[in-house]
């Protein structure tokens, strides 16, 4: 994979949640309760791909730019964008994308989840 920091990265957003499912060959990243990033394995096994929500209008914009970022494979292509992972988005557009997808999921939950996620910050995480 070339960004070998991606895993790292996802899990030490504020109150991310990381788990797999199975059925779907997803790593899914949560924060509260809601999905903000995916690591989607293809046929070999093999991460190959980083699924992120955006605001509709970068996801378009992106999309034009960058042949490596797709409509979100398996999601709303309105919402979500999925990246190549062995694609040549440039390292760090990809750590902004993260910040922004997260930004964009942790503001969409209530003002007391966004409040108890805060003060939930450098507690352990499963």
């Amino acid at each position: 994979m070339k960004y070998p920091w991606l895993y790292e990265e996802l899990g030490n957003m504020p109150g991310a949640v990381r788990d797999f499912k199975e059925e779907w060959q997803w790593t899914r990243f949560q924060v509260g309760g809601k999905l903000f990033a995916a690591i989607c394995k293809g046929g070999e096994g093999q991460d190959e791909l980083l699924t992120l929500k955006l605001e509709p209008a970068e996801g378009r914009f992106l999309r034009e730019q960058y042949e490596d970022v797709i409509p979100g494979y398996y999601m709303n292509k309105e919402h979500w964008n999925s990246i190549r992972l062995e694609g040549a988005v440039p390292e760090e557009l990809v750590r902004e994308l993260i910040g922004k997808s997260y930004r964009l999921v942790l503001g969409g939950l209530s003002k007391k989840k966004q409040k108890e996620i805060a003060e939930g910050i450098g507690q352990a995480r499963p």
